[in-house]
């Protein structure tokens, strides 16, 4: 009987000890990386800050801040225009497509559109803007980082009944003194 409790108790501390093998194999492994931490999901980051934006005339047009947010997966955008006019976006690499895609939303347009890095190192997106009256029309973002480290945005909207582009706006960001 004593020799069977004790080849009992042996088994026991033989499995425990293959089991606390196990766990701790399994605690030493890598962990995976963050999500969204690949360098497609930084491609964007040149935009993140509080900014001061001013049309090409010099004038200032609004503050924008731009947020890293859900774990560096979503860049939100946060516009407020000199005249009180506000927006926001959502900014983030379609997982399907693996594009970047920003949702514009305020009152006066909502533009939906997708693309990623241009042979010049430009964020340049396509797609569409829709107005509350239900027009829509082709539309263009593009944001280029300049020398002195501002950030050019150009957006254009093709007009159909002339067939062309047109510039529906274009600012110049400067990070704001904090």
């Amino acid at each position: 009987m004593r020799k069977l409790l004790l080849a009992t108790a042996s088994a026991i501390a033989a499995s425990v000890g293959a089991a606390h093998a196990t766990q701790s194999e399994a605690i030493i492994e890598p962990a995976p990386p963050p999500p969204c931490s690949e360098e497609l999901f930084r491609q964007f980051d040149f935009w993140v800050g509080h900014w001061e934006v001013f049309a090409t005339t010099g004038q200032k047009a609004g503050e924008n801040i731009i947020s890293i947010e859900e774990n560096g997966c979503l860049l939100v955008e946060r516009w407020r225009g000199e005249s009180g006019i506000t927006g926001q976006s959502y900014n983030y690499v379609d997982l399907a497509t693996k594009k970047w895609r920003q949702v514009w939303v305020s009152a006066g347009a909502t533009i939906d559109y997708e693309g990623g890095l241009n042979d010049d190192g430009a964020m340049f997106l396509e797609g569409e803007i829709a107005y509350p009256t239900g027009i829509t029309a082709n539309f263009t973002g593009k944001w280029t980082v300049e020398e002195d480290g501002s950030v050019r945005q150009h957006f254009q909207q093709y007009d159909d009944e002339k067939e062309e582009w047109t510039d529906w706006f274009i600012g110049i960001y400067k990070k704001k003194s904090e």
